[in-house]
């Protein structure tokens, strides 16, 4: 494990992963955890700094393989000349709860009372998924959540969680539905199957819906998504 620090930025390499802590001074702010496909955070940190009073700090883990780490089962390829979905999370996840975060607890030197998983697009999904593997999490953040990915949402509505979430951040772009895309264009819908669920269950759920495509605006989302489950 390699650690350099300065005044605003914990940057470690944990595992093969580049994982960036902001808000190293808080002592007792609950964390979120944002798996991430590029960048470092840093302007969604200062984002949702500037949209809430309410400390946290953020860790964000980069080097994700995409369609293998965050897919919770196999999944053909959505588009021609990608690659499929390799079903990895599980394997993902364990080393997340039991590598990853327990590092970050050690460098921070705390044990935060409140620790949420965030994440945009496929890792939205996997933030979902993730409550249903582990009891680590006391909330999710799935901002443009792909929620359309084959059989998630009736896996929601067929599964307990391993620990009932207190929140649960969902969004979508407005435009993220208008899709030629079979299994894409019922994201939507899936989406809000799965508000309606949580919502029945007592968990203080919301749906927001952004404007724009899938590509829109992604740091905003994520910090929107972050300063909602703040509250």
């Amino acid at each position: 494990m390699v650690t350099l620090q300065d005044k605003s930025v914990i940057m470690m390499q944990i595992a093969g992963k580049n994982v960036y802590i902001y808000g190293v001074n808080e002592q007792s702010a609950p964390l979120i955890i944002l798996n991430t496909f590029q960048g470092n955070g840093k302007e969604i940190y200062e984002k949702g700094r500037r949209w809430t009073d309410k400390p946290f700090r953020l860790a964000v883990i980069g080097d994700i393989e995409w369609n293998r780490e965050m897919s919770p089962w196999e999944c053909m390829p959505v588009f021609k000349g990608e690659k499929p979905f390799q079903a990895g999370a599980d394997i993902y996840l364990a080393q997340l709860t039991g590598e990853i975060i327990p590092a970050i607890k050690r460098e921070i030197s705390a044990e935060p009372k409140t620790l949420i998983i965030a994440g945009y697009s496929l890792a939205g999904l996997f933030a979902l998924y993730s409550l249903y593997r582990t009891d680590m999490f006391q909330g999710a953040v799935s901002a443009s959540g792909s929620l359309w990915f084959p059989n998630f949402a009736e896996y929601v509505m067929d599964n307990p969680f391993a620990q009932k979430p207190e929140k649960v951040y969902l969004s979508l772009g407005n435009k993220e539905k208008n899709v030629k895309n079979k299994l894409m264009m019922q994201v939507e819908n899936r989406t809000r199957a799965i508000l309606n669920h949580y919502q029945q269950q007592g968990i203080d759920t919301v749906f927001e819906l952004n404007p724009g495509n899938h590509f829109r605006d992604v740091d905003d989302r994520i910090a929107k998504g972050i300063v909602w489950i703040l509250k």
